[in-house]
């Protein structure tokens, strides 16, 4: 029933948009046909327009009146409508009706955004968990698991609840919670956290945090208040609302009270209509929009863009936004006399080109995007989960992964060559050490490579007088290397999404407008909780598109930079519609005033403004 619902909301709201669409059409005819001068009917045909698009505003405005004395541009707009009927001002009355529903059709159009974030998230929380009892494993809900109870999760599963391992080894996949490139190995002791993906080993843990009490679970919660938190931006017209109907009706009671003339007081109301100001903030946002389109992004919250422009921080995930996220072969290093680099290298891919593992992939990848020589035949492929693999290729046993795979054969590793690799380490790279028929013979250097176009883009953004900050949830040494290629000074890591979420609520408590970049299941609360949240929509997850106000289709971060100024040039923009339409509302009133101006002519007037509004956007 519930899913009958949410389908039927969401035609309505589809429904909506058509219906007001062809409201409008059918209107402009009718107010077209009315000022020819065409009378196939007994009445003027701008009732059309003041019955489609009048009588809803005239609705709204006492619905918000009585049930909140909530005073918005509508208000004014009602009066000015019911004021032109009575004097007989037909034409006047359904120009500004139309006019009006124009702007808030274009606000409803901009302000459009998909919720499937947190429902997805919701698919990724573990249904089910085996649970261990008296020696015999049963299938149980996962919400049903008890604190200390011991459960079995298999290779390929999801961890169901927190906990921590007793038996077993691993590597499990933590992209979910903490964005990390890579999978992390787990052994005894080591804690898994729900909603991470179990990749080879099987193992048994000791349930700790159930329930609501889980990471995924709190991951939602933390969406879902983020998003709450996160204030609207009322258009300009109904901010000034209360002012702007307090000085129309003084001015029109005082020129009626001083002329006696009821027409000229009307004429004030109808051009005091803020229509011009209405459109000044939708069309320039709609015109920037396009811009930004051309450029790769997709805006999927209206004022996304007004809430850009106020942005002094943008906080970047590192893996997969300034990162492509994927591990490359930087360095092969042989120290074996009889074998050249060239030589490890491959015997090493030979060995690795069963592994499921994305460290062994990616050595096996690189090897083949280089060109090299075709890989050898592999013979007793063992995968070794959380240490590496053992393979038979050219006659030779070949191990490659960890040093704790080493430490099990009793390979020593030399005292030089662990003082090389200490240096990549520390500038967060990984290492595969490689023996020979149980001889160390050398290592593989891998890492995540910076986007060519990070460096510029930082360098841009900086230019703009954003500060661009690293949040990330890998490790420190990797974050301060990339952070250091990148010129960012200020660097967070071992973020988990909580983390990320709390850095940015502290910004804003200082009063800092924060803006949000990032790709991952984890960035979700970040991406929600910043005043903007840009996902990169290529690479991404779902989840993260669905939770950011933005989306960078392409991944092309060099565009970022554009985007800030836009949003810049949009403001400006906004701000001389504001200026020009005021201006020329306060002169229309003057005319009025003196009597140079009558409602049809006061609503042309204004209908020009309008338009040279969205000229200007």
């Amino acid at each position: 029933m519930k899913q009958l619902m949410k389908k039927l909301e969401l035609l309505l709201e589809k429904g909506g948009t058509k219906k007001d669409i062809t409201l409008l059409v059918i209107s402009g005819i009718f107010l077209i046909l009315s000022l020819t001068g065409w009378e196939p009917f007994p009445f003027d045909l701008a009732w059309v327009s003041i019955i489609l698009c009048g009588v809803p505003i005239i609705l709204e405005a006492i619905i918000g009146l009585v049930t909140a004395f909530d005073i918005k541009a509508d208000v004014l707009v009602s009066i000015a409508l019911i004021a032109s009927v009575c004097i007989g001002e037909d034409f006047a009355a359904g120009e500004v009706a139309f006019i009006m529903q124009l702007g808030g059709l274009l606000e409803d159009l901009t302000v459009a955004k998909a919720r499937a974030g947190i429902e997805k998230l919701v698919h990724l929380t573990p249904q089910t968990a085996r649970l261990i009892l008296n020696g015999a494993e049963r299938i149980v809900p996962a919400e049903e698991v008890p604190v200390d109870a011991l459960l079995r999760v298999l290779p390929g599963e999801t961890v169901p609840v927190d906990g921590v391992i007793t038996s077993g080894q691993t590597s499990i996949n933590q992209a979910v919670m903490t964005g990390e490139s890579l999978p992390v190995d787990k052994t005894v002791g080591d804690e898994v956290k729900s909603g991470t993906v179990n990749q080879f080993g099987a193992f048994e843990m000791r349930a700790a945090k159930v329930g609501e009490d889980s990471s995924i679970q709190r991951m939602i919660r933390l969406v879902q208040s983020a998003d709450a938190g996160k204030a609207k931006i009322v258009g300009v017209a109904d901010r000034w609302a209360t002012w702007i109907v307090v000085v129309a009706l003084s001015a029109a009671a005082l020129t009626w009270l001083v002329s006696g003339e009821i027409i000229r007081a009307v004429t004030i109301l109808v051009v005091f209509c803020p229509c011009a100001l209405v459109l000044a903030t939708p069309t320039a946002i709609m015109a920037a929009i396009g811009n930004a389109t051309k450029h790769g992004f997709l805006v999927r919250e209206g004022d996304a863009l007004e809430r850009l422009a106020a942005v002094s921080k943008i906080t970047f995930d590192k893996t997969g936004t300034l990162t492509y996220g994927t591990p490359q072969v930087i360095e092969v290093v042989s120290i074996a006399d009889e074998i050249t680099n060239q030589e490890l290298y491959r015997l090493c891919a030979s060995a690795e080109q069963l592994s499921e593992h994305p460290l062994g992939k990616a050595i096996v990848d690189s090897y083949r995007q280089d060109n090299l020589p075709d890989l050898f035949p592999c013979e007793n492929f063992q995968m070794l989960p959380g240490k590496g693999v053992c393979a038979e290729v050219c006659g030779k046993e070949i191990l490659a992964g960890n040093l704790g795979l080493l430490a099990e054969k009793k390979i020593a590793v030399p005292e030089n060559v662990s003082a090389k690799t200490d240096t990549y380490l520390s500038k967060g790279c990984t290492i595969t050490y490689l023996a020979l028929s149980g001889q160390f013979s050398g290592y593989i250097v891998l890492s995540d490579t910076v986007r060519e176009e990070s460096a510029g883009m930082i360098d841009a953004l900086k230019g703009l007088n954003v500060q661009p900050v690293l949040l990330t949830g890998d490790n420190e040494r990797a974050a301060l290397a990339i952070a250091g290629q990148l010129h960012i000074e200020e660097v967070h890591a071992d973020c988990l999404p909580e983390d990320k979420l709390n850095r940015i609520d502290a910004y804003q408590k200082k009063g800092e407008a924060v803006c949000m970049i990032g790709d991952g299941v984890n960035d979700a609360p970040a991406l929600k909780k910043a005043n903007v949240g840009i996902a990169m929509g290529g690479v991404g997850s779902d989840i993260a598109v669905d939770a950011a106000d933005i989306a960078l289709v392409d991944d092309e971060v060099k565009e970022l930079p554009h985007l800030v100024a836009l949003s810049k040039r949009m403001m400006v923009t906004i701000k001389l519609n504001m200026a020009f339409s005021l201006t020329l509302n306060f002169v229309a009133i003057i005319l009025a005033i003196i009597g140079t101006l009558n409602p049809v002519v006061g609503a042309l007037v204004h209908n020009t403004g309008s338009v040279l509004v969205i000229i200007n956007s």
